[in-house]
């Protein structure tokens, strides 16, 4: 069973594309409809649908501008409009489809099967993801993977200079030198860095503890091999020394 999400300004529409998709086809649950893009949007990065059914001319923000604020596009999009003029320019924002209004029968046949071929990939790109994650935390003891960009990217935790928190983002400064931005909160990429090698020294910021240079008492900061300097919270002042 597809669960579908169905963004559209107009209730009426939302209510003649619910009808069009739960009599057409079986295959289809919606779970969620939405007539305020800033309500799916609060709904969409916490929840994972299989498909979203957009609506790309509304009032408040158009569609791709609503795709723009998504932080969680692990799902079919599919674009609904009146107009034909839209069709290409929404395949290039990722859309696996397009449906004119009103929804013709057969058209929303094709498009669920393209929903299912969609979801299918993503499932089988999701297990060999699983595979590559299991096998490098078994056997390379020394590396860490990050997810980012769409990409697994296996880092040599001695490559790792620091960690810097900013609210839901954080930068993983390397030795290469190297800026990694992933979407984990600092207390996450703590959880995944083994605390034999990394330590958090501050509310912003986990070190490498091998790739320290300097530890400046006087100021309250350490100085680390690529001479930035990371300053040391009070309250974890004796906790680090008892580190080194």
């Amino acid at each position: 069973m597809i669960k579908a999400v169905i963004v559209d300004d107009e209730p009426k529409a939302i209510q003649g594309l619910s009808w069009e998709l739960t009599n057409f086809s079986n295959d289809i649950e919606i779970i969620e409809t939405f007539s305020e893009p800033e309500d799916a949007i609060a709904y969409l990065n916490l929840n994972t649908p299989d498909c979203l059914f957009l609506d790309i001319q509304m009032p408040t923000m158009d569609g791709f501008q609503f795709l723009g604020k998504l932080t969680n596009t692990d799902f079919a999009i599919v674009i609904t409009t009146a107009y034909d003029e839209y069709a290409i320019k929404a395949l290039k924002h990722e859309a696996i489809d397009y449906l004119l209004k009103p929804v013709d029968s057969d058209d929303l046949q094709d498009t669920i099967q393209k929903i299912k071929k969609y979801n299918s990939r993503v499932s089988n790109s999701s297990k060999f993801e699983e595979v590559l994650v299991s096998f490098n935390e078994k056997y390379d003891k020394k590396k860490i993977t990050i997810n980012t960009d769409g990409k697994l990217i296996f880092l040599d935790i001695d490559d790792i200079l620091f960690v810097e928190s900013d609210g839901n983002y954080s930068t993983i400064v390397t030795t290469k030198p190297q800026k990694i931005v992933i979407t984990k909160k600092l207390k996450e990429v703590d959880a995944i860095l083994p605390e034999h090698y990394f330590f958090r020294i501050h509310n912003s910021y986990i070190i490498n503890l091998n790739k320290i240079k300097e530890f400046i008492k006087s100021e309250g900061y350490v100085v680390m091999e690529s001479n930035h300097k990371i300053p040391v919270a009070r309250q974890r002042k004796s906790d680090f020394l008892k580190k080194l």
